[in-house]
């Protein structure tokens, strides 16, 4: 049983499990992977909790964490990139192996071709400063470029807002331009390092560059463990 720390946000954790059946090899029900989805929405917001001194999330992490043991899981996926600047935390509170979306990332960039180089990193302003993905990808050989702190401000955050609010179509515009400003400055592909981020994406034409989901990144690493 594959367990799912989810509701941050909860669209976004509703995509990963679509993503999750999409993504297995499966000709008949019995062949998809048991999964149960924990949608908790209220845990505190993770980059208030990182960079303005808000309501740590760690205790309803480890709320959902105790809750998906006990509904017999035998590993952890968390559908959320800011939630894993508390990783460690939460690994050390479990027996069960939670599956990183950093390293699941970095897997797929390589499936995309993409084996090193400058990439283009976006995410939650939490997930940047926490440096969750610069410093795991550049141990790798990456490179990673980040929007701009008045891009962050103007593009990036507002249309992470617009898709927890549901309006998903209008936050497509400003991702497609975060994104097209990190290629402009050298970036071979772009990370859509919030989960919230491809499915503003996916509202839209398809970008003309390589971008690595992290929905699709992590399914697939749940897909793996599932059938090792």
């Amino acid at each position: 049983m594959l367990g799912v720390l989810g509701g941050m946000g909860p669209l976004a954790s509703a995509e990963f499990m679509r993503r999750l059946t999409l993504l297995t090899p499966a000709a008949r029900d019995q062949d998809h992977i048991p999964a149960i989805l924990w949608s908790d929405p209220r845990v505190p917001d993770r980059t208030a909790a990182r960079i303005a001194g808000g309501e740590d999330p760690l205790p309803a992490l480890l709320r959902g964490i105790r809750g998906l043991e006990a509904a017999g899981s035998g590993a952890i996926a968390i559908p959320c990139n800011t939630a894993h600047g508390w990783f460690d935390a939460m690994q050390a509170a479990t027996p069960l192996p939670i599956l990183h979306i950093v390293d699941a990332a970095a897997t797929e960039l390589a499936r995309l071709g993409v084996a090193s180089g400058p990439i283009g990193v976006m995410g939650t302003a939490g997930t940047l400063a926490m440096r969750l993905y610069q410093d795991r990808l550049e141990h790798r050989g990456y490179a990673c470029l980040v929007p701009t702190d008045a891009e962050m401000d103007s593009l990036v955050t507002p249309a992470i807002a617009l898709v927890k609010a549901n309006h998903v179509t209008a936050a497509y515009a400003p991702l497609a331009e975060a994104a097209s400003r990190l290629v402009a400055r050298g970036a071979q592909a772009v990370v859509l390092g919030c989960t919230e981020i491809p499915l503003g994406i996916a509202a839209g034409p398809a970008l003309p560059f390589p971008v690595c989901d992290t929905l699709d990144a992590l399914a697939r690493a749940a897909i793996g463990w599932a059938q090792r």
